[in-house]
């Protein structure tokens, strides 16, 4: 079987279970995927399951989700279900905040084309020295000191 672009689910017998309502995006950094979603919207030509309300299907891969999106009347693209044990808030533009509490929130899948956070990541990113362009350390792009490699 080849090997999915985006990361595997924490725990597969979880999928499923967790509540449809979730903090949308932010945060930008990630620890682990909890599910993969696609919702469906009756609005939109799916099935009318829930009294003309939307719905979601959860998967263990992106690539079951992907399947099912391209396949389903009505259905967005696949997010993925992630949760953060810590982020970074921006309040206002540009002013960023360390939050040191649990969260979950649905992502556009792509956003987890980001390396995973380390201990490091935050601190980084809030740095006095941090580079110009802060988001480079998020993308994997700096190495965990704060300084741009040799090859960069």
């Amino acid at each position: 079987m080849e090997a999915s672009q985006y990361p595997p689910v924490l725990d597969p017998s979880l999928v499923g279970t967790y509540p449809a309502s979730a903090k949308a995006g932010g945060g930008y950094v990630w620890d682990a995927v909890l599910e993969y979603r696609v919702w469906c919207h009756p609005e939109r030509g799916a099935p009318d399951l829930c009294e003309g309300s939307d719905y979601y299907y959860a998967f263990e891969s992106y690539e079951e989700a992907a399947e099912f999106a391209r396949e389903a009347e009505g259905a967005e693209e696949p997010l993925a279900l992630v949760l953060q044990e810590e982020y970074i808030d921006e309040p206002e533009d540009g002013r960023y905040i360390h939050v040191r509490e649990r969260r979950v929130t649905e992502w556009p899948v792509v956003f987890l084309s980001r390396p995973r956070r380390t201990p490091s990541t935050i601190p980084n990113f809030l740095a006095p020295d941090a580079p110009a362009n802060r988001l480079d350390i998020l993308r994997g792009l700096v190495p965990p000191a704060g300084r741009p490699s040799a090859d960069a």
